[in-house]
């Protein structure tokens, strides 16, 4: 049975196969931390979801936060969003997709639109191919 984050419920069974089927050994503080992240599509700083896990009752240090984030990256079940060298979002939802980011309020949301396809025919530097493209648009509220 093959399970993603975005079909994901908040049962421990459930949360298990996940990770094993993405090769994250199952510890005490990893499904703490998938069950306060995977369970539905969010965008969350390690420090918001360290503050969550705490309001939940879980303890779990923000090293261990940090690492977790780390690892559910390298083995697919995050992707980074990078808004500037000092604020990373971790993204549960896995799919190809874009954002904004409202520099006012620090919220990042989806774009539901695909903005891939205007860029299939740029030319990239000789010797590269497109891998990947990941836009974040900034936003501000409106003055009043």
């Amino acid at each position: 049975m093959s399970i993603t984050s975005s079909h994901i419920s908040s049962e421990p069974v459930q949360l298990e196969i996940l990770l094993r089927e993405h090769s994250v050994f199952p510890t005490a503080q990893r499904m703490a931390i998938a069950r306060v992240l995977l369970v539905r599509h969010q965008h969350v700083t390690a420090d918001q979801l360290h503050t969550r896990l705490k309001d939940k009752g879980f303890l779990v240090s923000k090293a261990t936060v940090y690492n977790t984030l780390g690892l559910f990256v390298a083995h697919g079940l995050l992707k980074e969003i990078f808004i500037d060298p000092s604020c990373v979002y971790y993204d549960s939802n896995i799919s190809h997709h874009h954002h904004f980011y409202n520099v006012d309020s620090g919220e990042l949301t989806d774009i539901s639109e695909d903005l891939l396809p205007r860029f299939h025919n740029t030319q990239t530097p000789d010797g590269t191919e497109l891998q990947d493209i990941d836009i974040v648009i900034r936003v501000k509220n409106r003055s009043a």
